[in-house]
């Protein structure tokens, strides 16, 4: 009977895989929005505050993060396994180091050196996306 109940209480404590994909399903959804919100102030500060030696590159930065916040809007709310979600995570990561290593790089003058790793992340984060795509 012991055993029951602790065995018992050990599954109502855990959440559901279900439930789970469902909170991170929401928190990615949520986290793109505000990367885009974040992606139009940075526009607007390339626009209107940058000297012209950093907007290009504010710019580019800005870009990158309205596109890949907006795919993880879309993306986000698609019924999919651990997969699919690893591969949203990892798109978030990698939007969030490449934007900001780059911004970074022309607001406060440090060497954007996550560049080129959080590049490599967002290839993977498309790449394991398509996977995730093809298996479903």
């Amino acid at each position: 009977m012991r055993r029951f109940a602790l065995c018992h209480a050990e599954s109502v404590s855990r959440v559901p895989d279900p439930e789970r994909r469902e909170v991170a399903r929401r928190a990615l959804g949520s986290a793109g929005a505000a990367v885009a919100a974040l992606s139009i102030a940075l526009a607007a500060y390339a626009a209107h505050g940058a000297g012209d030696a950093q907007r290009d590159t504010l710019q580019l930065a800005a870009v990158l993060a309205l596109v890949h916040g907006v795919a993880l809007v879309v993306l986000a709310p698609r019924p999919g396994r651990r997969l699919g979600l690893l591969a949203l995570g990892v798109l978030l990561l990698g939007t969030l180091l490449f934007a900001g290593s780059i911004a970074l790089a022309d607001l406060a003058g440090i060497a954007p050196r996550l560049a080129p790793v959080s590049g490599a992340l967002l290839a993977l984060g498309w790449l394991l996306h398509a996977i995730e795509a093809w298996r479903s």
